[in-house]
């Protein structure tokens, strides 16, 4: 399969196989995020030689006999044998003498787990080979808690990784190649339930609709995805209880600390404290402040981050029993379609809005670069009510609002001077207005105000 998106990690990992020191890298990253798929890519396009070994979750002696059998094959040995994994790596260490090697540990976690002192063993391997070796060893894992504890300054690495990767879910472009032949309104609603995660994208079937993609995926009793989400919150979660208590609420659009923990079942503040600070670090949950009042805790949000976490959520979730009974067409039409084209899929345009706003900018597109994007909270004194606009960013010269608008109808000059008297009505002063539409404009050209429509975003 073709490998798509992910130059910047590509270019970094690249600059370090083609020094001549050694060095370390550090990757990690949720699962299915494609790491793995990344660090083969970059070995398919380097000319090193290169060793690749993913470590099992089982004994010392397992995992050497395992890693050595690799070794043998690509140098063309006879069988090694090796007492321990130190003496095994010293002996890559030190054949990276005479030429560069590339050595990869993925599911790092797992070796570290069943090898006593392991990061001490690479750090004196590293230490001990700095003016000798060129090897370049690559330290890969899913378990992000533990691999960043490898950052740490108590940890035996600390000082010792040249490079770190924190890998990311794809933005809605990069995600859009893995889907290249649907329309632009196919590509946010595929989008909207796959997000950026490689390896959800990679089963999208181009030879059926979005919706039929959709239903097989993840909405239909056995469908591939039905149950990825909770395994993957149960492999990183003691209590899934409490996890699927918060993001039911969040799923119903509670997003106030105070909301959560009212419409939930957790058992107390400190418990709900917990359970987000753990969604967060795993990146299935966000937390946002508004862009003009960062500081003021009352005015926090949550909220989910990973687009098949939500769609989860919102309508499987709490319908599964539903879902195993009925026709899988028949049930989403009476569970799910309405509701996603109405409320989910623009939701998720907005996201799609403000990635684009941030790939312009990091790309100097902008014709005034912004330092902040976020949400904008107002009080509206005029109609006596408070609420948030949800695309604000922020640069030297103040504030831009933008308004995402997935609707079949063109926006008309009417909604956009409507939209502009609401936003002055609330006290937020902007220089500049934008203005995103899913079905193009039927309007003047405005100096103040900036069109963009759906081609722009995929172009």
């Amino acid at each position: 399969m073709k490998f798509y998106g992910r130059e910047s990690q590509k270019k970094q990992i690249q600059k370090v196989f083609m020094s001549g020191r050694q060095e370390t890298i550090l990757i990690y990253g949720r699962r299915r995020i494609g790491k793995s798929e990344l660090i083969k890519q970059c070995l398919r396009e380097a000319a090193l030689k290169s060793i690749y070994y993913e470590c099992k979750q089982t004994t010392e002696l397992n995992n050497v006999e395992s890693l050595a059998e690799i070794v043998s094959e690509n140098f063309g040995y006879p069988r090694l044998a090796f007492h321990g994994m130190e003496e095994l790596l010293k002996f890559l260490y030190e054949k990276a003498w005479n030429e560069k090697m590339v050595l990869v540990l993925d599911e790092y976690p797992y070796l570290r787990e069943n090898v006593k002192g392991m990061d001490s063993i690479l750090q004196a391997l590293i230490d001990g080979n700095r003016d000798n070796s060129g090897m370049k060893l690559i330290i890969c894992g899913s378990y992000v808690d533990t691999m960043k504890s490898l950052l740490s300054g108590q940890n035996p690495l600390f000082g010792r990784v040249d490079l770190t990767i924190d890998l990311k879910p794809m933005d809605y472009y990069e995600s859009s190649l893995f889907y290249a032949g649907y329309s632009n309104e196919d590509k946010v609603r595929l989008f909207s339930v796959l997000g950026g995660v490689p390896y959800y994208n990679r089963l999208v079937d181009q030879n059926e609709t979005a919706r039929e993609n959709i239903v097989r995926l993840i909405a239909s009793p056995g469908a591939r995805l039905e149950n990825e989400v909770s395994m993957y919150l149960s492999s990183e979660i003691s209590r899934i209880t409490n996890a699927n208590e918060v993001f039911e609420a969040l799923a119903k659009g509670f997003s106030r600390y105070k909301d959560i923990l009212d419409q939930s079942h957790v058992s107390s503040g400190p418990t709900l404290v917990d359970v987000l600070d753990k969604l967060i670090r795993m990146e299935m949950v966000k937390k946002e402040t508004p862009i003009n009042d960062e500081h003021n805790k009352k005015k926090t949000g949550y909220f989910i981050s990973d687009q098949l976490c939500c769609f989860y959520y919102k309508y499987i979730f709490r319908n599964a029993s539903r879902m195993n009974v009925m026709d899988a067409e028949f049930f989403c039409e009476k569970y799910i379609w309405e509701d996603f084209e109405t409320r989910h899929v623009p939701k998720a345009f907005e996201e799609i809005c403000r990635q684009y706003l941030i790939r312009m900018n990091r790309s100097g597109r902008m014709e005034e670069p912004f330092e902040r994007i976020g949400k904008y909270y107002f009080d509206d004194p005029v109609n006596r009510r408070n609420g948030e606009f949800d695309i604000v960013t922020l640069d030297d010269r103040g504030y831009v609002f933008y308004e995402a608008k997935f609707r079949k109808e063109p926006v008309t000059d009417s909604m956009i001077r409507e939209e502009m008297e609401q936003v002055r009505n609330t006290g937020l002063r902007c220089y500049k207005y934008g203005f995103i539409s899913r079905s193009g404009f039927s309007c003047r050209q405005y100096e103040d105000v900036v069109l963009i429509d759906m081609e722009q975003l995929f172009r």
